[in-house]
């Protein structure tokens, strides 16, 4: 029972830091040194949390993500002009995702292993998350005039670099890309919408990529049971913490992530010396 009860805290660990602007692969970090535990090294178990996140987020934007792939490939394939101009912009909502996927696609296959090896250090990952803090602060009033449909390959451009930012640990993925949606002037919606969208296809590819070695793992009638446990508190956090990300974003209080990483920040500078 003890094992399982320890997964469950890895669940809502992650179920919680996915979402949130406030760095799951730092969390991850930290709690390895603070309980010196292979558990958070748990390769396999990483991908099935991580696929639950995957799943919630998922739901949550199923409308959106139909819509969008049927758009796209009907703007492709059909030949009314009419028709096209009415696809156009989920078509290019589509293209706007693609592009803003690559630059961190590409760091993350030529520098993840690089910047896992060199820029772990704990300490590294307090400062990160002060950047954070500081970035989520500077865009606490911003409210923005862009919707959806006024994107511009620019801001895909600039987002997706903010995006690759995200492979140092500490640095939260879903804080620095809301920060330069907020930035590039998108509305609060828009910018939380277009921040999840580019989550899916790296989450996806990185999932699609983790299947052979869950597959392969030898030890998988064993911590069957818990790892169920540990996905399913995934995908119900994750869920839950999506929602309360969304009204804490529409009601301008992005800030108050900005404090936690402020106090998790000193805390690890000042705690592992």
């Amino acid at each position: 029972m003890l094992i399982i009860f320890q997964y469950i805290i890895l669940g809502i660990i992650q179920g919680l830091t996915e979402p949130l602007p406030i760095s799951s692969s730092g969390h991850l970090r930290i709690f390895q040194e603070l309980f010196n535990t292979n558990m958070f090294n748990d390769l396999n178990f990483e991908i099935i949390v991580h696929f639950g996140s995957l799943l919630a987020l998922l739901f949550i934007f199923k409308q959106d993500i139909k819509r969008l792939i049927q758009s796209f490939f009907k703007f492709i394939f059909t030949k009314n002009k009419e028709k096209k101009k009415k696809l156009f912009p989920d078509f290019k909502y589509v293209l706007l995702i693609i592009i803003a996927t690559i630059p961190a696609a590409l760091a993350g296959f030529f520098l993840k292993d690089l910047i896992e090896d060199k820029m772990a250090s704990i300490r590294l990952v307090g400062i990160a998350l002060l950047i954070t803090a500081l970035a989520l602060f500077i865009i606490r009033n911003i409210k923005g005039t862009k919707e959806d449909k006024d994107i511009t390959y620019k801001d895909a451009c600039l987002i997706g670099l903010l995006q690759a930012v995200a492979l140092f640990p500490g640095i939260s993925r879903s804080g620095i890309v809301l920060v330069g949606c907020l930035l590039r002037d998108f509305k609060r919606d828009a910018a939380l919408k277009y921040t999840f969208m580019l989550f899916f296809p790296i989450s996806i590819a990185a999932t699609i990529l983790g299947i052979s070695d869950l597959i392969n793992a030898g030890n998988l009638s064993v911590v069957w049971l818990p790892y169920t446990f540990g996905f399913i508190t995934a995908t119900i956090v994750t869920y839950f913490a999506f929602l309360w990300l969304r009204n804490m974003v529409r009601k301008g209080k992005l800030w108050k992530f900005a404090i936690y990483c402020i106090a998790m920040g000193l805390f690890v500078l000042f705690f592992f010396r």
